[in-house]
């Protein structure tokens, strides 16, 4: 009998590398998309023939409840959310409706429909925002920096208390920063891939950015999801940080960047103001040791391939635009 995965958020990078690495393990997997006028399945369009598509939204809990009914799947994986840190300013609000209280639905729909499932949710390195240690653990306290910080603690707390008021199997993934060649544009990595794609492809003559002395845990996207499979694996639930333990400036991905393009970035590179934060967050950097020992999860590509890979992706996609 196959088991059957349902995701949110599947059209999204970390919900396509999700799907295609659950088909392989031969999975039968439901992608749970809202209804829109719209919808992109550009990263996942390869596989979405092998995927059952249905409807619903994180702000609907009786749209869920029906899916789960129809469908019992043996783990949810909830990777839907308003998840771009920089909208979270200006759409506060829909950011808590849906990256807080949407797992708030999702995890009370499973409530009524069947405990038995394994839920994982996508907890976030942003919690730590102005971090209280370095580098941050699973015990490490929260002090988010933006209403999507905030909205993922609320997340990431609702899990545990439902994990430990109805007996659960309710995981947490603290995932820090994953980047890969399906990254939204406005995320700052996939920004400084794509803008070297274009200034060799003479479409620009400059790169616009915020912070360059912004350090993070970057790391490969298809690498973090196979964690996220091994925590619904366990015996018992578990919160879990998942990183590659190092941490790199903006700068640093730029010098990467243009340096895959043969290119000296200080000529292209120019700071923005409008591309800063309220409220910066300077210093993320996980240590993944309990995710590694008891996981058994190593990350598999480093910091410096990822950048090349996606700087050379997103040439072979501007050129094919041209």
């Amino acid at each position: 009998m196959k088991k059957r995965a349902l995701i949110t958020g599947i059209t999204g990078q970390d919900g396509s590398y999700l799907a295609e690495f659950l088909l392989e393990q031969g999975y039968e997997v439901i992608g749970m998309m809202r209804r829109s006028s719209t919808l992109n399945f550009e990263r996942i369009a390869h596989i979405q023939d092998l995927i059952t598509f249905v409807t619903a939204d994180l702000l609907d809990e009786a749209s869920m409840i029906n899916i789960i009914r129809e469908h019992n799947p043996d783990e949810i994986y909830n990777l839907a959310a308003q998840s771009f840190v920089q909208t979270s300013w200006s759409q506060p609000v829909l950011t808590g409706e849906t990256t807080a209280l949407g797992v708030t639905r999702l995890l009370d729909a499973i409530r009524m429909t069947n405990r038995e499932i394994k839920f994982y949710q996508a907890s976030s390195s942003e919690m730590f925002g102005k971090v209280l240690q370095v580098p941050q653990v699973e015990t490490t306290p929260f002090y988010p920096r933006s209403p999507y910080g905030v909205a993922k603690v609320y997340g990431h707390w609702i899990t545990v208390n439902y994990r430990e008021s109805y007996d659960m199997h309710a995981s947490s993934g603290i995932l820090f920063n994953h980047e890969s060649p399906r990254r939204g544009l406005e995320f700052v990595t996939r920004k400084i891939s794509h803008g070297v794609a274009q200034i060799v492809c003479g479409l620009k003559e400059t790169l616009m950015l915020g912070n360059l002395d912004a350090k993070r845990d970057w790391g490969y996207a298809k690498d973090y999801v196979q964690a996220m499979w091994k925590m619904l694996q366990q015996d018992e639930p578990d919160d879990y940080v998942v990183a590659s333990g190092q941490t790199h400036s903006v700068k640093e991905v730029c010098q990467i960047a243009f340096d895959q393009a043969g290119l000296d970035m200080e000529t292209y590179v120019k700071v923005d103001e409008r591309f800063l934060r309220p409220a910066e967050v300077d210093l993320l950097v996980g240590d993944p040791s309990k995710a590694r020992t008891k996981l058994k999860w190593e990350p598999q590509v480093s910091f410096e391939e990822l950048i090349r890979m996606m700087v050379t992706a997103d040439i072979d996609l501007v050129r094919k635009s041209l």
